[in-house]
């Protein structure tokens, strides 16, 4: 039977940051950046855990050149082909640790990531990801990714609950990709009534991740710089962006004007126009989420 949770859930906007005396002069003087090592990969990682987010109008690989001067990561978006992935590889070989290749778990998607990652042996870090990670299926993907590729650092989600990260986490994934619903144009929540406060979410997954030794990405929600520190607040490891990147010239929306203004195309990855633009049109069993 459901059972209504009467306690309090936070997302980003129903909380601030306190302020607190600093020994720093300036905010030129903060360190961002960070260094992990993954619990099931053994991988090691040190950078500023940005990471734009595998949308096809924001994890593009002219994002990445861009990004990873600044030692910021980049999780691609898995409609690349295999050529493409050469190609960038061979050309940009000092960018390739900053990246992941992405895969849902559809019919082929394990084919064709081992297809890359022959193609590319260099990558190290892969992203798992679907819209909600609650089905059996998902478990048993990871677990056959982790099989096959034992020193891959895998990204894995998204989950919104502690038992769910520490199940992935088992399963063989490094760092879990917590939100579902709070990206600005995911519409999850609505069409479905899915969904979890960001903020808590991150709380209560970053407490069950980090009990295994595991990581976890806040993915969705940040509008605006301080979300970003909520989002580390609240015990986030890596922060993923999506909107908040998608106006730039590195990313892969189209052009559009409006109102005799330009604007780039920005939308979910499982809307009616991603579906249009990849799959040919939306499946019949599937609730659309529309720009």
């Amino acid at each position: 039977m459901p059972r209504i949770e009467n306690d309090i859930k936070l997302d980003f906007k129903d909380v601030l940051l306190r302020p607190k005396r600093s020994t720093l002069k300036s905010r030129s003087e903060v360190d961002l950046m960070r260094s992990y090592t993954f619990r099931n990969s053994k991988g090691s990682y040190r950078g500023i855990p940005i990471v734009a987010a595998n949308m096809d109008t924001v994890g593009t690989f002219e994002m990445a050149l861009a990004l990873s001067k600044f030692t910021l990561f980049t999780a691609i978006h898995k409609h690349y082909s295999v050529d493409d992935w050469k190609e960038f590889a061979t050309k940009n070989q000092e960018c390739v640790q900053s990246v992941a290749v992405s895969t849902g778990t559809g019919e082929g998607d394990f084919d064709r990531l081992g297809e890359i990652l022959a193609a590319v042996p260099q990558l190290q870090y892969i992203c798992v990801d679907v819209a909600n990670g609650y089905s059996e299926h998902f478990v048993h993907f990871v677990k056959d990714v982790r099989q096959k590729y034992p020193t891959q650092t895998i990204m894995a989600g998204n989950v919104v609950t502690g038992e769910m990260v520490e199940e992935l986490i088992l399963a063989g994934a490094d760092i879990i990709k917590v939100g579902i619903g709070p990206g600005s144009v995911c519409t999850t929540r609505k069409k479905t009534g899915v969904g979890y406060p960001q903020l808590s979410a991150v709380i209560e997954c970053a407490d069950a991740a980090h009990g295994l030794g595991g990581h976890i990405i806040s993915d969705g929600g940040c509008t605006c710089p301080g979300d970003v520190s909520k989002a580390f607040g609240a015990g986030a490891d890596f922060v993923m962006l999506g909107g908040m990147l998608a106006g730039h010239s590195e990313s892969g929306g189209e052009v559009i004007e409006k109102n005799g203004k330009k604007y780039k195309l920005f939308y979910g990855m499982s809307s009616d126009t991603a579906m249009k633009r990849h799959a040919g049109g939306v499946a019949e069993y599937s609730t659309s989420q529309k720009f």
